[in-house]
């Protein structure tokens, strides 16, 4: 059909014909070629277009501006074509009139100063559909189902119809954001159904494709106020099925990007729905093993959370322990950078419901063999803030973490991590020297304690040996063999 428009509509004779047999792009003249059999091939692919008596191929500066509407719903029809890009040699020159006509579109909505009817606002959710909305190439969702906990160190797949994606994703930007654009009648169209795709397309292996949904959802939560509810409710259903069922999506890192943007504009006292969004999605989302790719951006929406209301600091916190990877060195990284931002702005109140548990985490990060782990964990002792927190509640606190820093400059191999322990070391006598006196000799004392607990059950294993030594064996009396 398409070989029937671009071999009749934009011809001039026979002649130009055998000159150009294929000229991707007509001519200013195409518009008066074609009798009954061009109007009958244009009526198969444009219904609509020949009761207005407009031919797509028309520029627009060639119709009047009471005719341009009807010009702009025919050259979105003809759009609705999808062709097969894994070909490259296969319908070119169709694919190049498309790519003509969806820049014409682009173009027309950039610059348009006339109200998009509901005629077009249809006709331009509809082309948008039938080009985006699609289910990925089963080899994509294969190898993302099968990757494993390198994923970010794969190299990223790419659309090969991105040619013509990329356009389309421009033209549904510039279309949300036109001016022209009436939400009331919009939202008809670009409705809850229309969002839950655009929300699916996220799972793309395309990164460029992400940042564009990013944009495009973006643009419709702020316009359309009366969707905001349901697009939180299906980022949430994402977030959900991401951390308990199958931790495999491309797109939640721009998800969250979008959400930490959505958070600056929450109104105080916060919603009981927002408080929920925290516990139950953002603190969950520190659990899967691919959190390097979005831990930047989960980061910065659970900072948001805790300026905008400050008792949510502690809930955090608590969170974090509970995810709290010990078998993991490059999370708990991670967990003690953000550890150390949620530090910086909490309230001395919040601080101390929760030192406790915390100290106890950072004592065995600090003895931890990695030497990453530990190092991050003694960095904290040169944050002021934390370092006032600690002097404040420094009764508490001290004797906590101070065996671990003992041990630390007993045993730990790592001559960087060594100088931090004495380093944190003199700055705690400096604070309160004779809390350190005092949390030494205890340290002494708990050691001789256990010194003593070993020699102790080393005595009574002896014992027991001595005894099964001296009985006959007989029978199946199980025998005590001492292989040293």
């Amino acid at each position: 059909m398409w070989k029937q428009i671009l071999g009749k509509l934009p011809r001039k004779s026979q002649k130009s014909d055998s000159d150009s047999p294929r000229s991707p792009s007509p001519g200013p003249n195409s518009s008066s070629a074609g009798g009954p059999a061009a109007k009958k091939a244009s009526a198969a692919v444009f219904p609509a277009c020949v009761i207005a008596g407009i031919k797509p191929l028309q520029a627009f500066k060639d119709v009047p501006t009471s005719e341009k509407m009807n010009l702009f719903i025919s050259k979105l029809s003809l759009c609705c074509v999808v062709f097969d890009f894994t070909d490259p040699m296969k319908n070119v020159q169709e694919k190049e009139l498309k790519r003509a006509t969806l820049l014409e579109l682009l173009d027309f909505v950039s610059q348009c100063p006339l109200k998009f009817t509901e005629p077009a606002i249809l006709a331009s959710c509809k082309m948008c559909s039938v080009n985006l909305f699609r289910v990925f190439p089963p080899s994509i969702r294969s190898s993302s189902s099968n990757s494993g906990e390198n994923d970010n160190d794969d190299e990223p797949t790419f659309d090969p119809a991105w040619a013509h994606l990329q356009m389309v994703y421009d033209f549904l930007l510039k279309f949300v954001t036109s001016p022209s654009l009436e939400t009331k009648v919009a939202k008809k169209y670009i409705n809850c159904a229309f969002i839950l795709k655009i929300i699916d397309l996220f799972d793309s292996e395309d990164p460029r494709e992400r940042d564009c949904l990013k944009a495009i959802l973006h643009r419709v939560y702020g316009k359309f106020m009366v969707h905001r509810p349901f697009i939180r409710k299906c980022m949430s259903s994402v977030f959900y099925r991401f951390v308990f069922e199958t931790e495999k999506h491309n797109g939640i890192a721009e998800l969250l990007e979008i959400f930490g943007s959505v958070i600056t504009g929450f109104a105080l006292p916060l919603k009981e729905e927002h408080k929920i969004f925290l516990s139950r999605v953002l603190i969950p989302l520190h659990k899967p093993k691919s959190l390097a790719v979005y831990f930047q951006q989960l980061s910065y929406c659970v900072s948001q959370f805790i300026e905008k209301e400050p008792k949510l600091a502690g809930c955090v916190i608590k969170g974090l322990l509970k995810y709290w990877p010990v078998t993991n060195s490059q999370k708990e990284v991670m967990f003690l950078g953000q550890l150390e931002e949620i530090l910086e702005i909490i309230n001395m109140a919040e601080f101390q419901k929760v030192m406790v548990p915390l100290f106890w985490r950072l004592g065995h990060c600090i003895n931890s063999y990695h030497f990453q782990v530990a190092e991050r964990a003694l960095f904290l002792w040169n944050n002021d803030q934390v370092v006032n927190l600690i002097a404040h509640n420094r009764q508490v606190i001290v004797p906590i973490v101070f065996p671990a820093l003992e041990r630390n400059a007993e045993h730990h191999w790592n001559q960087a991590v060594l100088n931090l322990t004495l380093n944190v070391k003199r700055m705690l006598a400096e604070m309160d020297d004779t809390l350190i006196v005092a949390c030494i000799a205890n340290y002494k004392e708990d050691q001789a304690r256990k010194k003593s607990e070993v020699e102790r059950r080393k005595e009574v294993w002896e014992r027991l040996e001595n005894a099964a030594s001296l009985q006959p064996v007989t029978g199946r009396t199980a025998v005590l063999v001492n292989l040293v």
